[in-house]
C-alpha cells in the first residue's frame, strides 16, 4: 500500500493529550490524592518519563517506515503462527477493549454534564457527537475540538488544584522524595497504569506518520514531550485537588466535586465537572479511533479514515458504548477479558517496540543506542509488573 503524503493540519501530540485522561485516570487520581495526599506525586513524574520513552517510540516508529504498529507486527514477524497471535492478541485488547470501556468513557461526560445540567438520553446525544465527528473523517476538525476540550480540561483541573492552596514544600516532597506506605502499592500500579496505555501507542504511529516526514523526527520529539507533559500535569492538579480535601470517603470525581463545593463554593463543583465532562468525551472520540486504526493494520485496508472497515469499527464502539451507557449495564465479562488482553499486550508491545526501534532495516540511522535500549528495556520490565497486576485484578 503506499504511503499518503504527511499531512500538515494539526499536531498528533495535541490528540495524544486529549486521550491521555480520561474517566479512569481521573478517578485513579482522584482516589491516589484523596487517600495518600502528595506522597505518590513521585509515581506520576516517573510514569510521564516512561510514556514520554514509549509514545516517542512508537511515534518514530511510525514516522520512519510509514506505517502503523499494527502492520509493522504483521511485517516483521515472520512465523504465521506467532504472527498470527500476536495480532489476535491486539486486536482482543485494543478493539474489543475499548469497545467495553467505551460505555464508561461516555458515562464520565455524561456526570460530569449532569453536574451542571440534566437532559434525558445524554449517552446517546453524547454518542452522536461524538460519532458525526468521526464521520467527517477530518483530522484537522477532529483535532481542533480535541484540543479545545483539552484546554477546558486543563484549565479546569489546574484552577481547582489552585483553589486548593497547596503546600509548596509539600508538593515538592510529593514529586522528588520517593515514598509509599506499605498499603499504597496497588494504588502506585494503577496510577503508572492509567498513565502508559497501549491504545495510546498504536494511535500516535497511525497519527505520526501521517503527519511528520522523516526529516522531522526532531519536532515529532518535542511534541510528543509537549503532550504527555499536559497529560501529566492534569493528573497531577486531579491529585493534588483531591490531597486538599479533608474528606476521607472520596471514591471518585463526583465525590471530589461535592466535598470541594463547601470549602470552596460551587465554582469549584462546576470545573470538576467540566474538567470531568471534558475527560470523558475526548476518551469517547480517541478511543474508538484508535481502535480502527488497529483494525486497519489487521485487516490491511486502504490508508482512509472514510474506509468502510474503518468507519464500521469506530461506529460498533461508540454504539455499543452509548447503549451500555444509556441502560446503566456493565459488561463485566468483557470488561475482564479485555482487562486481561491488555495485561498480556502492554508487556509485550513495550518489547516489541524496543526491539522493532534497534533493528537498522527499519529505523536505519535513527535506531536505538545502546543506552536508550538498556532503558526501554527497565521500562518494559515495569511494563511487566503492571500486566501481571492487571491480569491478578481481573481475577
Amino acid at each position: 500500500m503506499k504511503a499518503k503524503k504527511p499531512s500538515k493540519s494539526g499536531s498528533p501530540g495535541l490528540l495524544i493529550a486529549a486521550a491521555f485522561i480520561g474517566p479512569g485516570t481521573v478517578t485513579v487520581c482522584t482516589i491516589a490524592g484523596a487517600t495518600y495526599g502528595f506522597e505518590l506525586l513521585w509515581v506520576m513524574i516517573v510514569s510521564i518519563v516512561a510514556t514520554i520513552f514509549l509514545q516517542n517510540t512508537a511515534s518514530r516508529l511510525g514516522i520512519v517506515s510509514r506505517l502503523s504498529l499494527t502492520a509493522l507486527i504483521r511485517q516483521q514477524l515472520s512465523q504465521p503462527i506467532l504472527r498470527m497471535l500476536m495480532l489476535g492478541l491486539v486486536f482482543s485488547a485494543i478493539v474489543i477493549g475499548n469497545g467495553a470501556y467505551e460505555a464508561g468513557n461516555i458515562s464520565g461526560a455524561v456526570l460530569g454534564l449532569e453536574s451542571i445540567v440534566s437532559f434525558p438520553l445524554a449517552g446517546a446525544i453524547l454518542g452522536l457527537i461524538a460519532g458525526a465527528l468521526l464521520w467527517t473523517g477530518s483530522y484537522h476538525l477532529i483535532q481542533k475540538v480535541l484540543t479545545g476540550l483539552v484546554a477546558l480540561m486543563s484549565a479546569s483541573f489546574i484552577i481547582t488544584a489552585i483553589m486548593t492552596r497547596p503546600n509548596p514544600w509539600g508538593l515538592l516532597q510529593g514529586m522528588f522524595l520517593p515514598s509509599f506506605s506499605s498499603d499504597s502499592s496497588l494504588i502506585i500500579l494503577a496510577l503508572v497504569g492509567t498513565t502508559i496505555v497501549p491504545y495510546n501507542l498504536f494511535l500516535h504511529a497511525s497519527l505520526a506518520k501521517n503527519h511528520w516526514n522523516i526529516s522531522e523526527i526532531g519536532p515529532a520529539r518535542k511534541d510528543t514531550i509537549r503532550s504527555i507533559l499536559i497529560g501529566g500535569i492534569i493528573s497531577m492538579a486531579i491529585i493534588i485537588t483531591a490531597g486538599g480535601t479533608s474528606s476521607g470517603n472520596i471514591q471518585n470525581a463526583g465525590d471530589l466535586a461535592k466535598s470541594l463545593e463547601p470549602l470552596y463554593g460551587s465554582t469549584a463543583k462546576y470545573l470538576i465537572a467540566l474538567g470531568l465532562f471534558s475527560a470523558g468525551i475526548t476518551s469517547a472520540i480517541t478511543a474508538p479511533l484508535a481502535a480502527a486504526y488497529v483494525a486497519q493494520g489487521c485487516f490491511d485496508w486502504d490508508d482512509n479514515p472514510k474506509h468502510i472497515g474503518f468507519r464500521a469499527t469506530w461506529i460498533c464502539i461508540l454504539l455499543v458504548g452509548a447503549v451500555f451507557s444509556s441502560i446503566g449495564y456493565k459488561p463485566l465479562d468483557i470488561i475482564k477479558f479485555a482487562q486481561v488482553a491488555n495485561g498480556l499486550l502492554l508487556p509485550i508491545i513495550a518489547a516489541l517496540l524496543i526491539w522493532l526501534s534497534s533493528r537498522r532495516s527499519i529505523l536505519g540511522q535513527h535506531t536505538n543506542s545502546k543506552a536508550v535500549t538498556m532503558a526501554g528495556i527497565l521500562i518494559a520490565l515495569i511494563t511487566l509488573i503492571l500486566g501481571i497486576k492487571s491480569i491478578w485484578t481481573a481475577f
